[in-house]
């Protein structure tokens, strides 16, 4: 009965309709994975050889739009560790992790000053994962940028950039620059104070510039300060433009690297001669597809979980401050850590020392006219700077990339490191700047911007009282009081008030220092902690002192507000 109607309406046996079923499920896979049968992915995740000739696993290569940016395959010794250390590859990872959370963030982000900031906080507080998103997209664009920077060393230290590789080393340094201007201009978006002044000050290095200086700066910032113009300019700049060029030279330089030179091999496989077995075993190919693929996935899924491993156990935090102020600047402004180097050049005065090296021959001029620091440290010496880094290829005609034939080389590079580091170091808001002893202390405590030790004082070991220096210096404020901490049981009794102690003990022996050298005279000191309401207390730590100069007193105060759910705010 079935076969007279199978034969009536002319319906295939089961077995072709079967292998029709899979015929079309199968042109699917091809279609979608560019040229690979169901069978040969079945084949690959079993590690087994191709399954068809010519091999369909190249194929992939040579017809896949993304695909064909990489090689078929390296080889062997190309693909040691210690070689490249994958840097090259981790500098794309994050790029794609910047990209995908960047995506996201920017469909709750409003990129205007009167609403940046309530969008950055709803992120963190109504978006389905938006700190952690947030928190992803931070500590990605800081890791891309370290790793740029490691990526370049690695390269030169290697000698890496000779030969063919050379417009490759200038794609890198130009990928260098676009991955720190990236996190630059999204630095500005949270439109908090540590924002809105690292952006005001290094913006600012413009205007020193002769004749254009100031039009570039205006460009810049969209007005004399940074306001609707400038936070827009800067969000564009972090969202479309610098984003499509990172594209272009990132497929540039991974087409230069597949195509036509690959990566460099060791330079003792490269210029030693060993057994030509040996030499056989380390040029001989590794594919692409799938032993370098199958490593890459890992170090994919490596990588994401370093990253949701350091942000799990607060390792690191996006950092969100005080609404941005005009108005007010806070101490301590300084540039995210990657410009430290430059905000330290630009506390060199050139015309100064020029004028101590004169002088100190009997020629006495004055040079501060014509050698601005700002013009000479911020926008005459980094460029050139820039340009020595990219004319390094051409600069160093030495043909071997051996460590121990490239003495100077690997010597300079050493030197520039730590010359770098000490700029770095210079950079910092402690460095060059002359800040009052009371104002040093009390902002170390308890920053403008940030947390610091005295508002980590857990709410209850707020005990009021008035805490002179000098007089209750004791092992502990609070002796007769103990506290369990909230979520905690009789096992984390905690006796006394260790921290609030901590705190006036830090701040006690600060200002007793600041009094022996003489920069407090008649110290008078004190820490008040006020209950203004049933959750709310009030912290002034109040100093007073004779100025060492002219015997008037002096008076230094700030007043700190702590909430029983500060932490949740």
């Amino acid at each position: 009965m079935i076969n007279a109607l199978r034969q009536r309406f002319n319906i295939p046996p089961r077995e072709e309709w079967r292998e029709r079923i899979m015929d079309m499920v199968d042109a699917r896979v091809r279609a979608i994975t560019a040229g690979l049968s169901m069978k040969e992915l079945r084949a690959i995740l079993r590690g087994d050889e191709p399954t068809e000739k010519p091999n369909p696993r190249y194929k992939v290569i040579t017809t896949s739009f993304v695909a064909h940016l990489r090689p078929r395959y390296y080889q062997q010794a190309a693909t040691w560790f210690s070689h490249t250390l994958r840097l090259g590859w981790f500098t794309t990872f994050f790029f794609v992790v910047e990209t995908i959370t960047g995506v996201i963030l920017m469909f709750y982000y409003i990129p205007f000053p009167d609403q940046a900031y309530g969008s950055i906080l709803a992120i963190e507080s109504n978006v389905f994962f938006g700190e952690l998103l947030r928190d992803l997209h931070r500590l990605g664009a800081e890791a891309m940028v370290l790793f740029s920077w490691l990526h370049l060393l690695r390269t030169y230290f290697t000698g890496s950039y000779k030969g063919p590789r050379s417009f490759t080393w200038l794609t890198g340094v130009i990928l260098l620059l676009i991955t720190a201007w990236l996190s630059f201009s999204g630095y500005l978006l949270p439109w908090d104070q540590l924002a809105y002044w690292a952006v005001t000050v290094g913006s600012s290095i413009t205007e020193s510039g002769p004749v254009v200086g100031p039009a570039i700066n205006m460009i810049m910032r969209g007005a004399p300060d940074i306001g609707t113009g400038g936070l827009l300019r800067f969000y564009l700049q972090h969202v479309i433009l610098f984003p499509l060029l990172a594209i272009l030279f990132i497929s540039i330089h991974y087409y230069k690297v597949s195509r036509e030179h690959s990566i460099s091999l060791p330079a003792v496989v490269e210029e030693t001669e060993m057994d030509p077995n040996e030499k056989k075993e380390h040029t001989r190919r590794i594919d692409l597809i799938p032993d370098l693929l199958t490593h890459e996935i890992f170090l994919t899924a490596l990588g994401i979980f370093v990253m949701l491993a350091i942000i799990y156990f607060r390792w690191f935090q996006s950092p969100l401050e005080t609404h941005a102020n005009p108005q007010q600047t806070p101490l301590d402004t300084k540039a995210p850590w990657y410009f430290w180097w430059l905000q330290g050049m630009l506390k060199i005065d050139p015309a100064a020392i020029f004028e101590n090296m004169l002088g100190a021959v009997g020629i006495q001029v004055e040079l501060s006219r014509l050698l601005d620091s700002k013009f000479i440290m911020g926008l005459v010496v980094p460029p050139a700077l820039v340009i020595i880094l990219m004319a390094i290829p051409y600069i160093d005609r030495n043909p071997s990339r051996l460590a121990r034939k490239r003495p100077f080389a690997i010597a300079w590079g050493i030197a520039w490191i730590f010359i770098v580091l000490a700029w770095s170091y210079m950079g910092t808001p402690e460095y060059g700047i002359e800040t009052p002893p009371a104002t040093r202390i009390i902002q170390d405590l308890a920053p403008e911007e940030g947390e610091g030790p005295l508002r980590e004082i857990p709410f209850e070991e707020l005990q009021a009282g008035i805490y002179t220096v000098g007089q209750d210096e004791a092992v502990d404020l609070c002796p007769q009081y103990s506290y369990i901490p909230e979520g905690g049981d009789e096992h984390d009794l905690v006796l006394g008030c260790p921290h609030l102690t901590a705190v006036f003990m830090e701040f006690s022996e600060r200002l007793r220092d600041a009094e022996v050298d003489g920069a407090l005279p008649n110290l008078n000191a004190r820490l008040l902690v006020e209950q203004v309401q049933h959750n709310l207390f009030r912290l002034v730590p109040h100093v007073e002192w004779s100025d060492p100069a002219t015997g008037e007193t002096k008076t230094y105060e700030h007043t700190y507000f702590l909430h029983e759910n500060r932490a949740e705010h």
